[in-house]
């Protein structure tokens, strides 16, 4: 991919999760919100890609489009006749918010000021993640690889035994 083209589907990705984002917060109407946010978990998957980061942005595509943006949208799906919630937000919120908003926005911009950035000419190399890092979870990281596979069974049975004793409970 040339250097120009990279330029620009860099900037286009990052225009779309601004943008979505930018919904997301100011948006009044919670569907919106919800739709917008797919759109920004997709221009973040799009920079992970051009970063070479293939394993993350796989993950991100599977775990928060795939599973907590569906769960977020049948919640919506089935909340949306809910017309007692009212958000608003008054002057007391807006200001400090504000004010956070622009001290970070200036520290920001002075971290991108200072920061000696390294310059690569020409296009960047693209190489795979996936490799490495299955070599790594089945050689050097397979014990903590399988504790943390053998506590989240844990976890996944107990939350399963706690709703059915709630449910149990219930009748």
């Amino acid at each position: 991919m040339s250097e120009q083209l990279y330029d620009i589907v860099f900037y286009t990705f990052a225009l779309i999760t601004l943008s979505s984002s930018a919904i997301v917060v100011f948006s009044k109407n919670i569907v919106h919100s919800a739709f917008a946010l797919l759109f920004t978990f997709f221009g973040v998957t799009g920079i992970y890609i051009l970063l070479s980061a293939d394993f993350v942005a796989v993950a991100q595509l599977l775990i928060y489009v795939g599973g907590i943006l569906v769960l977020l949208l049948f919640g919506v799906m089935l909340t949306n006749k809910v017309v007692s919630v009212d958000i608003k937000t008054g002057a007391l919120q807006t200001i400090p918010a504000s004010i956070m908003a622009a001290v970070l926005a200036g520290a920001l911009c002075g971290v991108f000021y200072v920061t000696d950035w390294k310059i690569v000419s020409g296009a960047p190399q693209l190489a795979t993640t996936t490799d490495s890092l299955g070599q790594m979870f089945m050689t050097t990281y397979l014990l903590p690889f399988e504790v943390a596979s053998i506590v989240l069974l844990v976890a996944l049975v107990g939350a399963a035994m706690i709703a059915r004793k709630e449910r149990l409970a219930h009748r």
